[in-house]
């Protein structure tokens, strides 16, 4: 990066959507959070997602709670618990989809902080035991248990067992693309959330970053050839890879920045959508971190990136697909604006009587990974986890006085999310750069 450094911007700590990701609308658009349920989450979990509300549906997660209906809850997903060891495969699969959906759906965090221990080891079990679908959803039930734990040593001790059995799954070319998947975004997240230190979140990144680097040239240049389910792995990956680089040091940025910036424009050859615009949002989201440091930062060959990022806005090729040329173009419009204009896409997100601006990069991908494992339980978690309010600076949980009205005017956000985003930073960064070697 250029020596010169200018007044370091506001960057949020939270989730870009990748292909699939969030849906494009026009700058100052807002949305409600129930209209996005299903537009706004990676295509590569969708038919999870399915089945999860169905699950959910079951164990009758939408209805109104009272103290009897929580016992209740509570006694079924201890059966489900206990389900996860029985011998049919099949079994297992519907008892970890039962307790994926009552986890997504209701905030239980004492619930799930006195079981973390059998938790962990029915997670562990089902991937170690499991194929396919059951390795996939014991790696997203792992998921959602950091996030009813939130940022904790109760957390950080469950990802670190649960780290190894993940990395192995992830980098076992024989598991079922789906499973790894599910591995990269609980890696992901996980080290997201647990207040790890510096050399488990570079450990993470290098492994996701062998996944994903499998689409980077050949030796003659050349793209290389994968399967659909293989272009989903890679997305996958660099999904999660970027959520981590949201959250390093801007010395690390740095050094990713001259590492990984000039490779990245390769996958934008890729024959697959949803791999192109990925990779075309981690671009951006590299010059939005950047600029922080150095508002005039160019970058190495901007003519001929800026040149493929037009090609890729105003592509009419009739041999692609309608829907993927209206998506392509739509979000590489977005990464232009980005790259000559440092002007990130904005989306305003509604849930009850709050909501939560989306105007970075950083924000979106934090908030995409997020919901890609809560689905339509995302607005239960916004209100009421503090783990997710703390992320978006949300402050405490909303207390609502019937006749009055709670919402914060879009100055009175901004400034929110501003005091969160520092106070974050400055707490993970002391828990993560104690192990950082000085070079």
């Amino acid at each position: 990066m250029p020596k010169k450094r200018q007044k370091k911007s506001n960057r949020k700590l939270s989730p870009v959507g990748a292909a699939g990701g969030l849906p494009k609308s026009n700058e100052g658009s807002e949305a409600d959070n129930t209209d996005l349920e299903t537009a706004s989450v990676t295509s590569s979990h969708l038919s999870e997602l399915d089945s999860i509300e169905e699950a959910a549906a079951k164990l009758g997660l939408d209805e109104e709670d009272d103290n009897s209906e929580q016992n209740d809850l509570e006694d079924k997903i201890e059966e489900l618990i206990d389900g996860t060891t029985q011998k049919s495969a099949q079994g297992r699969q519907t008892c970890l989809d039962g307790l994926r959906a009552a986890f997504a759906k209701k905030f239980l965090p004492e619930f799930v902080q006195k079981r973390k221990a059998t938790l962990s080891d029915c997670v562990e079990r089902c991937l170690k035991r499991g194929k396919g679908e059951e390795q996939g959803a014991a790696a997203l039930l792992s998921v959602l248990v950091y996030i009813q734990l939130g940022a904790s040593v109760d957390t950080e001790e469950v990802f670190n067992s649960m780290k190894p059995i993940l990395l192995t799954t992830l980098q076992d070319s024989s598991a079922s693309s789906k499973a790894r998947r599910s591995c990269a975004l609980a890696l992901g997240i996980g080290s997201f959330i647990a207040p790890g230190d510096y050399e488990t979140l570079k450990s993470c990144m290098s492994a996701l970053e062998q996944i994903f680097s499998q689409s980077y040239f050949k030796g003659d240049g050349s793209s290389p050839t994968h399967s659909p389910e293989i272009h989903k792995l890679h997305c996958a990956a660099i999904s999660a890879w970027t959520l981590l680089l949201s959250i390093m040091s801007a010395r690390v940025i740095g050094e990713m920045i001259e590492s990984h910036l000039p490779k990245l424009p390769q996958l934008l050859e890729s024959d697959d959508v949803n791999l192109r615009i990925v990779a075309g949002e981690t671009i951006a989201l590299f010059y939005e971190l950047a600029r922080e440091e150095d508002e005039e930062f160019y970058g190495d060959d901007m003519d001929e990136l800026m040149a493929k990022l037009k090609e890729l806005a105003t592509d009419s090729n009739k041999y692609r697909a309608k829907k993927d040329r209206r998506q392509q173009r739509s979000s590489f419009r977005d990464i232009m604006k980005t790259i000559e204009t440092n002007e990130s896409p904005y989306e305003l997100i509604k849930f009850g009587q709050e909501s939560i601006d989306l105007d970075s990069w950083v924000r979106r991908r934090q908030y995409s990974a997020l919901r890609e494992v809560l689905g339509s339980g995302t607005n239960t978690h916004l209100k009421e986890n503090h783990l997710l309010r703390e992320i978006f600076g949300l402050g405490d949980p909303l207390v609502i006085i019937p006749g009055t009205s709670n919402q914060l005017t879009k100055f009175e956000r901004h400034q929110n999310n501003l005091a969160a985003f520092k106070a974050l930073t400055k707490v993970r960064s002391k828990q993560r750069d104690k192990r950082v070697p000085v070079l």
